[in-house]
C-alpha cells in the first residue's frame, strides 16, 4: 500500500494487532529486512514498516537528502495512517532517523530502539562516504553489493548462510540509485548525541559485537545519553544484528517491548 506525505509516496506494510510497532530499515534495504522480527511481533502488535524514500516501492527524487527530511517523510506517514503514538525501531539508516522522530515529535513515540546505529559519526567518515557515492554513481549498485556484505555479516555468517547473503545482495541491488545517493549525503552528517539527553520516553540500544561500522562504543554514546536507556550488546553478529541473530535480536525487543506499559 501507498501514501503521499512530504511530497513523495510511501510504500508500507502493516500486519497484526495490537499496539503499534513502527521499524525503520537500514540503507541499501526494505521494509522486507524485518520479515523475522514482523513474525514474531504480528502476534501482539500491530507492525507498521515502510520503505525510506529512496528505498523499494516509495519515492526516490534525486538531490542530496537530509535526516530531518526522512523524520518528516515518517510523521507524514503516521499522520496519513491516523497512527497518534507508536514503539519505534530503527536500524542502522534506520537508527538515525528514529532518532529524528523522537527528537521532533516525541510524543509519537512510546518508546524508543535503536540497533546498529549512531548519533554521531566523525568528520573523518566523510570520505568513505563521498567514495560511496562516486563509486555508485560510476559503476551502478553492483559494485557495492560484495563491500555491503562483508561490513554487514561477520566471514562465518556469510560463508554458512549463501541464501540470506543471495537475499540480502538482491535488496542492494535494487536500490535506486537516486535514493543511495541522497541517502549517503545524510547519514554521515548525522551529529545529535547532545540533544538526545532531552528525551524521556524508553529506549533501547542494541548492537553486535563485531560491529565495524557502528561499533558498540557508539552504542555507549547514545545509551550514556538517554537517561534510563537499556544497554544491549548481542555475541557473534556484525551490522545487521536483526538478520545475523535474529533469535536474539527478537528475544530482546520483545523483552523490552513488553515491559512498555
Amino acid at each position: 500500500m501507498r501514501v503521499q506525505a512530504n511530497g513523495i509516496d510511501i510504500h508500507y506494510r502493516i500486519t497484526g494487532s495490537g499496539p503499534w510497532v513502527t521499524l525503520s530499515h537500514s540503507l541499501a534495504c526494505d521494509l522486507s529486512m524485518w520479515d523475522e522480527q514482523v513474525a514474531q511481533l504480528s502476534a501482539r502488535y500491530t507492525v507498521l514498516r515502510f520503505d525510506s524514500r529512496g528505498h523499494g516501492g516509495s519515492g526516490a527524487p534525486s538531490g542530496p537528502y537530509t535526516l530531518e527530511q526522512m523524520a518528516d517523510d515518517v510523521v507524514g506517514l503516521l499522520d496519513a495512517l491516523g497512527i497518534e503514538r507508536t514503539h519505534f525501531v530503527g536500524l542502522s539508516m534506520g537508527g538515525m532517523i528514529a532518532q529524528h522522530v523522537a527528537l521532533k515529535a516525541p510524543e509519537r513515540l512510546a518508546s524508543l530502539v535503536l540497533a546498529g546505529t549512531s548519533s554521531r559519526l566523525p568528520p573523518e567518515v566523510l570520505p568513505v562516504w563521498q567514495e560511496r557515492i562516486r563509486t555508485a554513481s560510476e559503476q551502478g549498485m553492483e559494485a557495492m553489493v560484495e563491500p555491503t556484505l562483508q561490513r554487514w555479516f561477520t566471514a562465518p555468517y556469510r560463508a554458512s548462510h549463501p541464501h540470506v547473503m543471495a537475499r540480502i545482495a538482491a535488496l542492494i541491488r535494487a536500490t535506486p540509485l537516486a535514493g543511495f545517493v541522497g541517502c549517503c549525503h545524510a547519514v554521515p552528517r548525522i551529529d545529535v548525541t547532545a540533544r538526545l539527553r532531552g528525551l524521556e520516553m524508553p529506549a533501547l540500544i542494541l548492537v553486535g559485537d563485531q560491529d565495524g561500522g557502528t561499533p558498540p562504543s557508539m552504542a555507549q554514546e547514545m545509551h550514556e545519553a538517554i537517561a534510563g536507556s537499556r544497554f544491549e550488546v548481542i555475541a557473534d553478529a556484525s551490522h545487521l544484528s536483526n538478520i545475523e541473530q535474529a533469535d536474539r535480536f527478537n528475544a530482546l525487543l520483545a523483552d523490552f517491548l513488553g515491559r512498555q506499559p
